[in-house]
This record gives structure tokens, C-alpha cells and sequence, in this order.
């Protein structure tokens, strides 16, 4: 038979019609098994059954519509019957029928899960949860750091279900002993579900209390108290955040729950519970964020790693307070002896555990702060993103990297990933804040300042950046008012400086720069270079970048993208000269 007659006679046994009223049915059928099935708890793999049955059916359907023809008695052979008997062509006028009416039951189908989509919260919602500090009952206050640190190590455990949206631990440690209901909790951290519980922890032993909640209505989905040798801690994390799991019916979703029952980084390689437990003590006082309270963190992590000197997360949280006290607390050699410590302990963490997220942030911050090496910086924020795609401070260290670097659509959108894994971490409203500015958008940004300081008001360069807002909307008053509100030290001295350039009196606005300069000319180039770019002065704005920079300043590689009156010379051969040697301008590329 030729080509041409075989095709004639596919036409006229009618088995292209026949394929496609089969591909319409099927899909039809795909489609309601994808949509009802989980509403009646059918496992996914029943979808997949179908799915498959239906692809090997279609070769089976043409054969029997080759071989075979619908009479009106009955079916029968094609072969056997008499080509002037036949009724191929009344059949053919019958699917035609059958192929319009699913095609259009096609187009309904389609119509309701766009508009049902649109109007219908996103699925992922469903899939969040916070979980909340846990109490400690056990009536000793030294226990804090015991029940805090059970907290933080479900939230790390749960993270790893990858359909699984968790919310990070400054935005829920907020909660922390809080008389807030549950939904407002839910709303504000826009999670449905909550985890809270208790632990008593006394000699060798631990109760650990735990409660799966519906945020919306507070009620009770699942609880289940433990009672444990406080050696078996490490196994009875694993098996609370599986059980919770579980519950969320998570477990559906492929080798999900296996990831959860893997030990996490905290869980010590001699599996040493009191090197866990010092661990715990050095994360309590380091969220205190002090100076002494740093200190007394360094040398619990110390003891940790003595404990266990292959303790991958020891050695990386140890590297965290020693940049943290080198950048915020230290100056000087004190500060360079900080950074070098905690940039051995960084290292070590790496080499002990390649995969550790935290690790590789706590480098990129060493090399982006203390060695503005941009470059590397950039590496290892994008490899802490891998790493941690559920943590939220790689995506906001990220973000502030790609604005620094002019790249402000993707920095945002960085910034913004990272504001839904923890929607009440003050810091990101900064960065976030700052780049709008920059960007002009300035009612944006206020939102996001405002955020901030309703979350923290006493926070760092909040109300300087709203003090920026006033500037650029020609609020000059306002501007000196927003100033002033800062905390007393550096940050108000310079909000207060900037915003009294814009005042009509010039000899108090000279007065105070001169003043700022006097008082900060060693570790405030970066500001001093804005406070010039604001006169429109910008000799001395390049003069006090290099300076700067030369005293290795890390403000003069975070801002000259990020400030909207240094931007504004980007067109400058001098800006683009100094992008250039800072590495902020790749040498083949021009200013964006």
C-alpha cells in the first residue's frame, strides 16, 4: 500500500478522528484525576497510574479503530465487511460530534482553573508554617538556651522539606513569650499552620511537649508529648519533625520525610550531647547581640569545638560572633585580630563541611567587609544560596551584593525572597529600603522604612533613611526631625549632618560637616563622600571615596550604586574609574 493510500484509508476508518477525540478524553480525564483526587486524600501515585494507562492505551485505541467498525449491529472485523455496506462516514459524522463536545468541555476546564486560580490563594500557602519559641518549663531560667535552641533545630529540620514553606527564626522568635493569638501570629508571619511546645529539662531527662496548630482558628491538628533520656536528643528531633511532617501530609511529596530524619548540622560528628548543649548555650547568648554577650558565645563555641573538634557548625557560628564583634563592636587591631579569627574559623567549617551554607555567608561577609574582594564575595553569597535555598539571610546578603553592584531589579528580587522566609528581619528592610531610594521609588521604600522601625524603632539607619525619603520629597524640616530620632553615636551624627545641608543655613550646614569630619575622618570616608555628592561637590567626593578605600572603608564598596547622590555622577569617568578598580565594575563593562 502507498503513503497516499494508507493515509486515505486512516481518513476513511476515520482513526485520525478517532486519535483525536482519544487525546481530548484523555486529557479531560488527567485533568479531573489531577483535581479531585487530592480533595478524596488519593495519593499522587494514583494520578500517575492514570496518566500512564492512558498513554498505553492510545496505541491500542488506533489499532482497534484500524481493525475494527461500529455497525448497527454491533461491532465488526473492517475486513468483513462490504465496502458498499459500510458506515464509516456516519461514524465519522458521530465523532465529530463526540471531538466538539470535548474540546469544549477543554475550554470550560481551562476557563475555571484560570479563574479559579486567579481569585484562590496560592497552593504553596497551605505549605507554611512557623514555629513558635518553645517554652521552658522546667523553672530553671539557665534552661533558656535549651528550649530556644529545640526551637531553632525544628526549624532547621523542617526546612528541609523542600514543599515546605518555614518561616526563619527572627521572625518567629518575635512570638517569643507573646499573648497574641494564633491568627494573628498566622497573619503576620502569612502562614497557615503553627508549631509551639514546651521543654522540661531536668538531670539526664526531657519532656518535650509539641502541638500542630491551624493558625486561623487556633485548633489542634496534631500533639504528642515525648519523654526521653536527654542522650536520645538527637534521634527525638528528627522523629518530632517527621511526625509533624506527617501531618502535613508532606510525606506524599517523593523522599521529602527521609531528608527530615537525617541528622542536622547541629548534631555533633561524636554525637557529644554536651557539645550540642554548648552549642546551644553559645547561639542563646549570641542572639543577645551585645559585646560581653558575644564574648561569652566565643567561648562557648570554643568549648564545643574542644568537645568535638570536628564540629563543622561549631566552627562556623564561632566564625559569625568574631566578624559580628569585629564589625559592630571593634576598631583597629582589635577589630583585624576579630576578622583573622573568625576568618580560620570560616575556613575550618568549609573544609570540615563543604555543604554548609552558613559557612560560605560568613566568608562572603569577610570578603565583601574587611577584604572588599567584590568578586569572591559574590561567589560565596551565591553558593550560600544553594546551599541554604530555605534560609533567608543568604537571599538578603545576596540582594544587597547585586545593589551594590548596580543590579537593582535582581537585588530586589533577592531581597524580597528572602523578606518571605522571614517577613519581620528588620535588617533587610534597609537594604531593601535603600535601594528603592536609590531607585527613586520613594514611596516604596517609605513603606519599607516604616516596616522597620514599627518592628524595631530603635534599629540602626532606619530613621536616616527616612530621613532621605524627606530629603527627596523636598521635606528639608522633616529631614532634621527624622535625623534626630536616630540612636545617639555615628549613625544620627551623620543623618543629621546630611539632612542640614538641605537647610537654608549654610554656614550651620559647612559647620557640621566640618564637625562630622573632624569626628569621624578615620572610618567615615563612604559618608563623608555622600555628604560631598549631596553638595554637588564632586571633587570631593572622589577624593573622600579614595581615601576611604584606601583605609579600607567597606561603605566605599557598598554604596556608590546604592546612594542616589553618589549615583548620579555614574556617567562620570572618575565613577566609572573607581567602579573599576573596586572590582563594582567589571574593566570591560560600562557604569549601568
Amino acid at each position: 500500500m502507498s503513503a497516499s493510500n494508507f493515509v486515505a484509508e486512516l481518513q476513511r476508518r476515520n482513526v485520525h478522528r478517532a486519535a483525536l477525540f482519544y487525546a481530548g478524553a484523555a486529557w479531560l480525564l488527567v485533568q479531573i484525576a489531577t483535581q479531585v483526587f487530592p480533595f478524596f486524600e488519593i495519593p499522587n501515585s494514583t494520578v500517575r497510574i492514570v496518566v500512564i494507562a492512558v498513554v498505553i492505551g492510545f496505541p491500542f485505541a488506533m489499532l482497534f479503530s484500524w481493525f475494527y467498525e461500529w455497525t448497527p449491529q454491533g461491532i465488526k472485523l473492517e475486513s468483513e465487511i462490504d465496502r458498499s455496506e459500510s458506515v464509516t462516514r456516519q461514524t465519522g459524522k458521530a465523532l465529530d460530534r463526540w471531538i466538539i463536545a470535548v474540546l469544549a468541555l477543554a475550554v470550560v476546564v481551562l476557563l475555571a482553573n484560570a479563574m479559579l486560580g486567579s481569585h484562590s490563594e496560592p497552593v504553596e500557602r497551605d505549605r507554611s508554617i512557623a514555629v513558635l519559641p518553645f517554652a521552658n518549663t522546667s523553672g530553671d531560667v539557665s534552661n533558656e538556651y535549651f528550649s530556644d535552641g529545640l526551637s531553632e533545630e525544628m526549624i532547621s529540620s523542617l526546612s528541609r522539606l523542600q514543599s515546605l514553606k518555614v518561616i526563619g527564626r527572627t521572625s518567629s522568635f518575635r512570638f517569643k513569650g507573646s499573648t497574641d493569638s494564633s491568627q494573628a501570629i498566622g497573619s503576620a508571619l502569612g502562614v497557615v499552620y503553627l508549631l509551639e511546645g514546651s521543654v522540661r529539662k531536668s538531670a539526664d531527662r526531657v519532656r518535650i511537649a509539641v502541638a500542630l496548630l491551624k493558625a486561623a482558628d487556633g485548633a489542634n491538628v496534631w500533639s504528642e508529648t515525648y519523654d526521653r533520656d536527654l542522650k536520645d536528643i538527637f534521634s527525638l528531633q528528627s522523629e518530632i519533625a517527621g511526625a509533624v511532617a506527617n501531618q502535613l501530609k508532606l510525606t506524599l511529596l517523593g523522599n521529602n520525610a527521609q531528608l527530615v530524619q537525617a541528622p542536622t548540622a547541629a548534631t555533633p560528628s561524636n554525637h557529644n550531647v554536651a557539645a550540642y548543649t554548648a552549642l546551644l548555650q553559645g547561639n542563646y547568648y549570641a542572639n543577645r547581640q551585645t559585646q560581653a554577650d558575644y564574648r561569652k558565645a566565643v567561648e562557648f563555641y570554643d568549648e564545643a569545638i574542644r568537645l568535638d573538634p570536628e564540629y563543622a557548625l561549631a566552627y562556623s557560628e564561632l566564625a559569625t560572633a568574631w566578624s559580628d564583634l569585629g564589625s559592630i563592636w571593634l576598631g583597629g587591631a582589635e577589630a583585624r585580630a576579630a576578622y583573622d579569627q573568625s576568618r580560620a574559623a570560616a575556613q575550618t567549617a568549609v573544609r570540615l563541611a563543604p555543604d554548609l551554607g552558613q559557612a560560605h555567608l560568613t566568608l562572603g561577609h569577610l570578603l565583601f567587609n574587611d577584604d572588599m574582594d567584590l568578586p569572591a564575595a559574590g561567589v560565596e553569597y551565591q553558593r550560600a544560596v544553594a546551599l541554604a535555598p530555605a534560609e533567608a539571610l543568604p537571599k538578603a546578603a545576596l540582594g544587597y551584593w547585586l545593589a551594590a553592584h548596580g543590579r537593582y531589579e535582581e537585588a530586589l528580587s533577592s531581597m524580597r525572597a528572602s523578606l518571605a522566609i522571614d517577613p519581620l528581619h528588620t535588617e533587610t528592610y534597609v537594604f531593601y529600603g535603600r535601594t528603592l531610594i536609590t531607585l527613586g521609588r520613594i514611596d516604596e521604600a517609605d513603606a519599607a522604612v516604616r516596616k522597620g522601625i514599627e518592628l524595631q524603632p530603635q534599629a540602626a539607619r532606619l530613621h536616616g533613611l527616612a530621613a532621605e525619603i524627606a530629603l527627596a520629597r523636598g521635606q528639608t524640616a522633616q529631614a532634621v526631625t527624622e535625623a534626630h530620632r536616630e540612636g545617639e553615636g555615628f549613625w544620627r551624627d551623620y543623618a543629621v549632618t546630611l539632612a542640614l545641608q538641605k537647610q537654608p543655613d549654610r554656614s550651620a550646614a559647612d559647620a557640621a560637616l566640618q564637625k562630622f569630619i573632624a569626628q569621624y575622618g578615620d572610618i567615615g570616608g563612604s559618608q563623608i563622600a555622600i555628604i560631598y555628592a549631596l553638595r554637588r561637590e564632586p571633587d570631593a567626593m572622589f577624593a573622600w571615596l579614595d581615601r576611604g578605600y584606601a583605609s579600607r572603608d567597606p561603605g566605599t564598596v557598598m554604596l556608590p550604586f546604592i546612594n542616589p547622590h553618589m549615583v548620579a555622577y555614574k556617567d562620570d569617568p572618575r565613577f566609572i574609574a573607581y567602579g573599576r578598580k573596586t572590582g563594582l565594575i567589571p574593566p570591560a563593562q560600562a557604569a549601568p
